[in-house]
């Protein structure tokens, strides 16, 4: 069963449970009111009858000490005819309770009349037949006699108006639960779109559609829930995304990787061949022999590099404070018989917290990356300042640049822009990428600005860190 259509069923059964019991009362309080007076005007009645009966047994001649039985009845009589179009019956009774005289139609139970008492008036509500009747008695005292007056008061209307209110009532509710079901049907549906739109939401992710939102109709706690969904579907598209992403990158990786290692191998047997098979003269000789031990140290470069790469993923860092200008130091000490480039640094002095052989290897790489990238005798910058955020260091050439497209992908292993300028200087690609990860572990990004045709700007923000030893590296 839907979900609205159980809200449907469930408040019209509530509401014919509450309008029965609300009904039931009601009308049982109306007639109850109805009734409590009808028993006080039978009451009333019966002391009316009792005082008229004694007065009358006043007026009567009296040729004896006491009433006769025929007084009695005559006085019955009279006392029924002035009562002529209210449906009065009555019985007077002797002393020993021995009907007197009786009005036709007068049930003849006598439970009540062994009831009355002095000083106390009885009634009970008996229903012979289809009518209901008031019955009353009282004990009355003329000329030294004492009798027992008994009425009954036609109620039959009292009743029938209480089964009238429940039929009227019933109909009404009827009538109440058709509109109300019909008002609760486009609550329900109105209510329960929320989730209609989160159930269509979540087939449309199930087919595999993962932009798909769900509409949010409302800003209540159905509302918040859209709005809670469709973050989660967010999520989960950008985690299915980078999934993607290093799914393909993986693939781009063992493809690049296999390629790396074809191109090498095939020179390195293809020469190795040709020593094995024919004999050469001495300079063809060199030069098999030196491509052969050149491709082999450049596949052994590359190893080196994709073992950096994954100890770096899995490395854990023990920074140290040194200076920065000792790093600065040593690389000047590096690069200074490579008289191919002017080199220029210029960094200030500041205690910084950090791997100092991991940045050493950043800094290293990326020196090579801005040699590789500019042409004999062009100037390169080595730059470090302090920052509020920490030290930065930077590493500008004036080379080739990169283009605005390939900055993205400049990190990925393997990826070159210029793959035959790369692989001219041994490169395989893998430099920017161990750069990136080892920045990382130091909380860090390398931050690249290149122009094509002007030069390129590799920089990166080392943030300050407290709780360091004070171990200094030179």
């Amino acid at each position: 069963m839907k979900f609205s259509y159980k809200i449907l069923l469930c408040s019209i059964v509530t509401m014919a449970v509450s309008f029965g019991i609300g009904g039931y009362f009601f009308v049982n309080d109306v007639f109850r009111a109805s009734l409590e007076r009808e028993i006080g005007q039978a009451a009333d009645d019966s002391s009316i009858l009792k005082f008229a009966f004694e007065t009358a047994a006043l007026n009567i001649p009296s040729k004896y000490d006491m009433l006769q039985n025929g007084a009695v009845e005559e006085i019955g009589g009279n006392l029924e005819n002035r009562g002529q179009g209210t449906q009065r019956l009555l019985r007077l009774s002797d002393e020993n309770r021995n009907s007197l005289y009786a009005s036709e139609g007068f049930v003849g139970d006598t439970a009540l009349l062994a009831k009355i008492g002095e000083q106390k008036r009885a009634y009970q509500i008996i229903h012979p037949d289809e009518h209901y009747y008031i019955q009353t008695g009282v004990m009355v005292h003329a000329l030294d006699r004492i009798l027992y007056l008994e009425t009954m008061r036609d109620v039959t209307e009292v009743y029938a108006e209480r089964a009238r209110g429940f039929a009227v009532y019933r109909s009404l509710t009827i009538l109440l639960l058709v509109l109300s079901s019909v008002f609760l049907y486009f609550i329900s549906y109105w209510l329960t779109k929320p989730i209609r739109l989160l159930t269509r939401a979540a087939r449309e992710m199930t087919s595999g559609d993962y932009s798909y939102r769900a509409e949010q109709v409302s800003s209540d706690e159905m509302g918040q829930l859209t709005k809670d969904f469709n973050h989660m579907s967010h999520v989960i598209e950008e985690n299915i995304h980078k999934l993607e992403d290093e799914i393909r990158a993986r693939e781009d990786f063992i493809a690049a990787f296999s390629h790396e290692l074809k191109t090498p191998l095939t020179a390195v047997i293809g020469y190795a061949d040709i020593l094995r098979s024919r004999k050469l003269d001495d300079e063809k000789h060199f030069l098999s022999a030196n491509y052969i031990y050149t491709e082999g140290k450049r596949l052994e470069a590359m190893s080196l590099r994709l073992l950096d790469i994954i100890v770096a993923k899995r490395y854990r860092l023990e920074p140290q404070k040194t200076g920065a200008e000792v790093l600065c130091a040593y690389l000047k000490d590096m690069y200074a018989g490579k008289k191919e480039y002017q080199f220029q640094f210029d960094c200030e002095p500041c205690r910084i917290c950090v791997e100092v052989d991991l940045i050493k290897t950043v800094l290293l790489n990326l020196i090579d990356n801005a040699c590789k990238a500019s042409e004999p005798g062009s100037v390169i910058e080595i730059t470090g300042a302090e920052r509020e955020e920490g030290y930065l260091f930077a590493v500008k050439d004036h080379g080739i640049g990169i283009p605005k497209e390939e900055l993205r992908k400049i990190t990925e292993a393997f990826y070159m822009v210029d793959k035959s300028r790369s692989r001219s200087h041994n490169g395989a690609g893998l430099g920017l990428a161990l750069c990136s990860e080892i920045l990382k572990l130091h909380g860090s990004e390398l931050m690249i600005e290149s122009t094509p045709g002007v030069g390129s700007c590799f920089s990166f923000l080392l943030p300050e860190r407290e709780g360091a030893g004070d171990e200094t590296s030179e």
